[in-house]
């Protein structure tokens, strides 16, 4: 059955508007997460004061569109605040950008109305992504393939808990999908306009995140591709063939060229005041402050990619119960079986089935001929990301493995097509997948609708049953956005005071003004018969607190948090029903012993004038680590 262009519409809109709904009024009713601190107030930075000093080790761009409508709007950041001067060094912006990104979301305005100001740009760039998923998948699919794409990632939890968030795994996964689907496009027809086009599309991928230079291992492996396998679209002859694919290398290397001429001018504009104070090494001359200028662009980019490639060289994780010093590779497998929809898993299944019955009958391809470089393009790319994915030692959370998930999507948009092909032969087989292909996207739709708001903690039944807290952790679990329940979990009992031990560094006063600081590693005995609001991840991972496990607990926000009603009397320390030893206590991040994160920013935040002692405190540990390894 065809669908006529106005229905096609008409279907479309409806699954965006369900995802601006679904995903839209969640964000709406959360509190500001962890990474939105330093992003929202980096990004207002570059555009008032074009001095990218702030949160460095991320590229500018999803920062400066979140920032947009706020700098609009005319919200307020103090320049000559502490946090701000204090971070112009190379390290002391680490530090400096979280304390500078509290007090201008909870002090200097009001975060409430400024984050959600900050998040629509987010929000229409997910719903942008969704038809690009749609458009892409039409033409590899048909109508009715671009359709199954669209609804499947509609639907997706992931998503739609992540993708209004002021972070860059939205952003990113745009443009590496553009970036891969205009690499066909500019090898197919290779004038200037397709040059440009894919030229942009890189440069917007190297603006969003230091990890889109993964492409440029795409684009060297999509060539070696095709010497090893051609695709029907080049050319028979070898002479032809060998210019075809000379000509493709060349506009490779001129987009490549022209997406890096973007982000020097991007970054120029954007460090047009920052100070040049890095290059006082270079001896003063008539042009020195020209030379200064011309070379700050290249340098913030380098020292921000030195910044990212330091924080994501490695880090302990958490997955299925264990705690491992670095990344397994096996942590984005499990997590992508665990955190998608079951029907979406189902779909995959069914595809690689109706692809292999395909095969084994010797038809045609389900992908139309003008389109195997595209196909190629796609599956190419999957397969880079996800080997860098599952190498990488930094595992945190489903949303870097975004790009993957949604190519994924984009392999499935031929499945109506090949049941199409199968019902000449096998009538009945076909049509009874075609009915299971409709039923489990209507099931994603709805498992989608009856999860809201409550995404960030969503697990398919492949959890048997096993609390979130025992499986994964980080913002997988709880990304400290649920403070808004923990305050209806508040007015619901009359309480006055309320234990709290959240997952983030800042202040949660603005949300729950009853919250007193708490940590469940260390209850005082005064604590005893109170409600103890502990977040999920503290339970088994950031903290060692399962002792709680013994008392009435009630989850907050399907899981993210819960509630603890603490017993009458606390054990001791180390005894049945008691908190943890010094020596058995854990941090967020997996820090050392003696070094709680969470209590360092805080204690930054609460008092800006202790961000030098605290960066020569942290300087002298790493000294004092180095030392003792060597």
């Amino acid at each position: 059955m065809k669908l006529n262009r106005y229905s096609q519409a008409f279907v479309v809109g409806g699954l965006l508007l369900l995802m601006a709904v679904l995903a839209g009024g969640a964000a709406r009713h959360e509190s500001v997460t962890i990474d939105e601190v330093a992003h929202t107030a980096a990004g207002v930075s570059y555009l008032e004061k074009l001095d990218m000093r702030m949160n460095e080790e991320h590229p500018p761009l999803a920062k400066v569109l979140a920032a947009l409508p706020l700098v609009v709007k005319g919200v307020h950041a103090d320049y000559t605040h502490i946090s701000w001067t204090f971070s112009l060094g190379m390290f002391h912006q680490y530090l400096g950008e979280w304390v500078f990104g509290h007090w201008f979301l909870m002090r200097w305005n009001d975060p409430q109305s400024t984050i959600l100001w900050a998040r629509i740009p987010m929000l229409l760039i997910t719903l942008l992504l969704g038809y690009v998923v749609y458009a892409v998948a039409r033409r590899l699919g048909g109508d009715w393939g671009g359709l199954l794409c669209l609804a499947l990632y509609a639907s997706m939890p992931p998503f739609l808990a992540f993708g209004p968030l002021v972070i860059t795994d939205m952003l990113i996964t745009l443009f590496w999908v553009l970036t891969v689907w205009l690499l066909a496009d500019m090898w197919h027809s290779p004038s200037a306009g397709s040059i440009l086009k894919f030229a942009l599309a890189f440069a917007g991928a190297l603006l969003s995140k230091f990890s889109s230079g993964l492409l440029l291992f795409v684009f060297l492996a999509v060539i070696l591709s095709l010497h090893l396998s051609p695709v029907t679209e080049q050319p028979a002859s070898k002479p032809e063939r060998k210019l075809w694919r000379k000509r493709a290398r060349r506009n490779i290397l001129k987009a490549t060229l022209l997406a890096a001429l973007v982000v020097y001018v991007v970054y120029f504009v954007l460090s047009w005041h920052q100070p040049t104070s890095t290059f006082d090494v270079i001896p003063h001359f008539p042009a020195s402050p020209l030379v200064r200028r011309l070379l700050m662009p290249a340098w913030v980019f380098l020292r921000g990619l030195a910044g990212f490639v330091f924080s994501a060289g490695s880090r302990p994780t958490y997955i299925l119960g264990h705690a491992y010093p670095h990344g397994v590779w096996f942590y984005f497998p499990v997590i992508f079986a665990l955190k998608t929809p079951l029907a979406f898993l189902l779909t995959i299944v069914l595809t690689a089935l109706s692809a292999l019955a395909i095969k084994m009958r010797g038809t045609l391809s389900a992908i139309p001929k003008d389109r195997a470089l595209h196909w190629r393009c796609l599956w190419v790319s999957l397969v880079i990301f996800t080997a860098a994915c599952m190498a990488n030692r930094l595992d945190i959370s489903i949303r870097h493995f975004s790009i993957a998930i949604v190519l994924i999507i984009l392999l499935l948009a031929p499945l109506p097509r090949m049941l199409a092909s199968l019902s000449k032969s096998f009538p009945r087989a076909a049509t009874l997948a075609a009915a299971a292909s409709l039923a489990l996207t209507s099931a994603a739709i709805i498992t989608a609708i009856r999860t809201y708001p409550n995404y960030f903690p969503f697990f398919n039944s492949l959890t048997f049953g096993r609390p979130g807290y025992e499986l994964v952790n980080d913002s997988n679990l709880d990304w400290n956005h649920a403070l808004p329940q923990v305050e209806t979990f508040v007015q619901q009992h009359g309480l006055k005071r309320i234990l709290l031990d959240d997952y983030g560094f800042s202040e949660p006063q603005f949300y729950v003004p009853q919250a007193v600081d708490w940590s469940c590693q260390q209850p005082d005995p005064g604590d005893a018969g109170q409600w103890a609001i502990v977040s999920a991840n503290n339970i088994a991972d950031a903290h060692n607190c399962r002792w709680l496990l013994e008392y009435p607990r009630q989850p907050l926000a399907a899981g993210s948090m819960y509630a603890f009603q603490l017993p009458a009397s606390i054990p001791a320390a180390g005894s049945a029903g008691g908190p943890p030893l010094p020596q058995d206590y854990r941090s967020l991040g997996g820090g050392p012993p003696g070094f709680d994160v969470k209590q360092i920013f805080l204690a930054c935040i609460r008092d800006p004038q202790q961000l030098q002692l605290t960066l020569d405190r942290m300087m002298a540990m790493g000294q004092s680590n180095s030392k003792k390894k060597n």
